[in-house]
């Protein structure tokens, strides 16, 4: 697999994911994802995509509720 950045070769690891949205910051350490072993780009699979997803929206459905509530 080629970097779609650079085109240097990717691994898998583990890499760092941060999200700035709604009030909030999500802030995951460690998402297992393809890293290129020149510029360090990370490249999260569909899996993965699907899983944040699903955690982001979770949180924007509890910070609505704070919201609405205060």
């Amino acid at each position: 697999m080629k970097c779609t950045h650079c085109l240097g070769h990717m691994k898998r690891g583990h890499a760092p994911f941060h999200a700035d949205r709604h009030g909030y910051h999500l802030s995951l350490d460690a998402v297992p994802a393809w890293i290129c072993s020149q510029c360090g780009e990370p490249h999260f699979e569909e899996r993965e995509v699907r899983s944040i997803r699903r955690v982001l929206s979770g949180l924007d459905k509890q910070t609505t509720n704070l919201v609405s509530v205060a």
